[in-house]
């Protein structure tokens, strides 16, 4: 359910959940060190090779790339739990969408870039896992804007090399139902999206075109926004008054406003508001400069990486690898080196000490604020500003493996969202106040995706194989009390909870599909601890900070801080999902190489 927008696009999102298998052991041979961007490369003009890269060439792999690895699927790997020795221009902590982005654009410009994840296996929330022979993407359900008809698909295509290739979910990519038996699908075109509107709401054509105006006004509106915020400190209030002034209105106007200045009738205003999943707040409280940016991102459909989610990661890194960076697994960034007022690289958890001139964090503002900045820099007026913003919500997924017929039994490519209630402000599943034994009320909503389905190159086998995934939302705070237990060793409690928890949104998934009820051979349900523990967001949060009005209003939430030297990606500075992070990723390397990145970007 985590597929949003990024500042040319909505993003894509994808739900953390159970991690995979652990990595085997593997042997790592590296060439010796010395960068193609040096040390001073982040100043400047690109070398030659990164010149080379923006006007369409393909200069040699340096002699100083690491050699990748190989998975047990034979394909290479260009990460381990080794680094080679430095020096490295940029260090990237976190590999998800923003991380390899920026990390892939830095490298591409000719920069020698580390990347550091915590987990055990990179991607972040685009990462993939497999139990008892089945395989799940924790996060990407469906991503809008890939195909070299917009911006974001081509550069996309130009940072992860041509081993990354989409599949259409088809013409219907979510279909709603609601209480009283309507449904309705989202097409993969806007006229029939329109169509589909107006036949669902004969008397409402006009309230419909004039909502779909505003989302076009308001989408365009954005880009100028988001690329003010990457200004440098000196031009930053000026290019956000002249590049930002048309998005304003729509930013500080929330979705249920919105959709009131057309239309008086509730059960369409739910409708057009439907995707809010996307992003995870409800109309009350969410931008809708931000749901225009997700409305526009699936206009045309959405699409599916072929080979699974993990495709994104292997031709993303890959494009560090090749160019002399590398990604470092099980890396644990403890605090980011602060010295004479500048960041200067990194502290893992087990001390060693890793030094660069620039650091990206894409790990979260708020986690990075709160947990990696030295004492001295956390009570500073810019990160006591940060704190003032909500994260989004956290949430629970089933992970499910059948055996049989799925698609006759009613799964499709296309994602379903089960609506139990009209009401989009029933945001999560009140399940806080459970007492072992005690009777759980219904989800608001399930959002369902079966990803076996929409990768051409998936083989159920003779047995059938095939995988689906439930999501919906929860509270936090209902599971903050085992926090600080161990994963897999929370207790009796938890696993009590945790079982009611699988067992009613099993019930709540089979009232909708019955039919897939026999197939069922396998399940297991992932929490917010879960996400806590491989990703790390504060509270749980699937999306990084709650996309309302206040979260754009704040001055301090740009890729730039105030510490020189230290850059965010991801998010949390542009929008939620895989291609809000990816936006996220762009808007730090614009900010940290600007007239690099933008001379790349024109050439895509």
């Amino acid at each position: 359910m985590t597929d949003a927008a990024s500042p040319a696009v909505p993003g894509a999102a994808a739900s953390p959940a159970v991690p995979g298998t652990a990595a085997p052991a593997e042997t790592v041979a590296f060439a010796p060190a010395g960068g193609t961007g040096g040390p001073g490369a982040s100043a400047g003009s690109p070398p030659a090779g990164a010149v080379a890269e923006v006007l369409g060439a393909s200069p040699a792999v340096p002699a100083n790339a690491a050699f990748p690895t190989r998975s047990p699927a034979s394909k290479p790997r260009y990460w381990s739990r080794q680094s080679p020795p430095g020096p490295w221009d940029t260090i990237v902590i976190g590999s998800g969408m923003g991380g390899m982005t920026c990390a892939a654009i830095l490298a591409l410009l000719g920069e020698r870039v580390l990347v550091l994840e915590q987990h055990y296996v990179p991607g972040g929330f685009t990462h993939s896992f497999t139990r008892r022979r089945y395989h799940w993407d924790v996060g990407v359900h469906a991503i809008g804007e890939v195909t070299e008809k917009s911006l974001s698909g081509r550069l996309l295509a130009r940072l992860a090399g041509p081993g990354l290739r989409w599949a259409s979910l088809g013409p219907v990519y979510d279909s709603f139902d609601y209480p009283g038996g309507l449904k309705i699908d989202f097409p993969d075109s806007p006229e029939q999206f329109r169509a589909n509107l107006v036949a669902a709401f004969p008397q409402e054509r006009d309230g419909i075109d004039r909502y779909l105006s505003m989302v076009r006004d308001a989408a365009r509106a954005m880009r100028g926004f988001y690329l003010a915020r990457a200004a440098p400190p000196l031009l930053a209030p000026l290019a956000e008054w002249w590049m930002g002034r048309k998005a304003r209105p729509a930013l500080e106007l929330t979705v249920r406003d919105a959709t009131a200045r057309c239309t008086a009738d509730e059960r369409l205003r739910t409708v057009l508001a439907a995707q809010w999943g996307y992003y995870g707040a409800p109309p009350s409280r969410a931008s809708f400069g931000l749901h225009a940016l997700v409305v526009r991102h699936f206009l045309h459909g959405a699409w599916y990486p072929v080979g699974g989610a993990q495709e994104i990661s292997r031709g993303l890194l890959k494009t560090v690898a090749d160019r002399g960076g590398w990604t470092r697994l099980q890396a644990d960034v403890q605090e980011v080196l602060v010295e004479r007022g500048r960041a200067a690289g990194v502290r893992l958890a087990g001390g060693e000490v890793l030094r660069a001139p620039r650091v990206v964090s894409a790990a979260g503002v708020l986690a990075t604020a709160r947990r990696m900045l030295p004492e001295s820099c956390r009570e500073a007026a810019w990160t006591r500003e940060l704190e003032g913003l909500r994260p989004g919500p956290a949430h629970l997924c089933l992970y499910l493996g059948f055996k049989g017929d799925i698609r006759a039994a009613g799964a499709g490519s296309a994602n379903r969202w089960f609506y139990r209630t009209w009401d989009a402000e029933e945001e999560t599943w009140r399940v806080d106040g459970w007492q072992g034994g005690s009777p759980l009320p219904e989800a608001p909503v399930l959002y369902c995706s079966f990803p076996s389905l929409k990768d051409p190159e998936h083989d159920p086998g003779p047995e059938q194989r095939h995988t689906g995934e439930v999501v919906t939302f929860a509270p936090w705070d209902a599971f903050s009390r085992w926090r600080e237990s161990g994963w897999r060793k929370r207790g009796e409690d938890y696993d009590r909870f945790k079982a009611d928890l699988q067992a009613r949104m099993l019930a709540q998934f089979f009232e909708h599909m019955p039919a897939l009820k026999p197939l069922l051979d396998f399940v297991d349900l992932s929490t917010p601890l879960s996400t806590d523990h491989f990703c790390r967001p504060v509270a749980g949060s699937i999306y990084g900070l709650e996309p309302t009005p206040e979260r754009f209003r704040c001055a301090r939430l740009r890729p730039r801080s105030p510490i020189p030297g230290l850059f965010f990606a991801g998010s949390d500075v542009a929008s939620g999902g895989v291609m809000g992070a990816m936006g996220g990723g762009i808007l730090a390397a614009i900010a940290a190489r600007p007239w690099d990145t933008v001379r790349l970007l024109r050439g895509v």
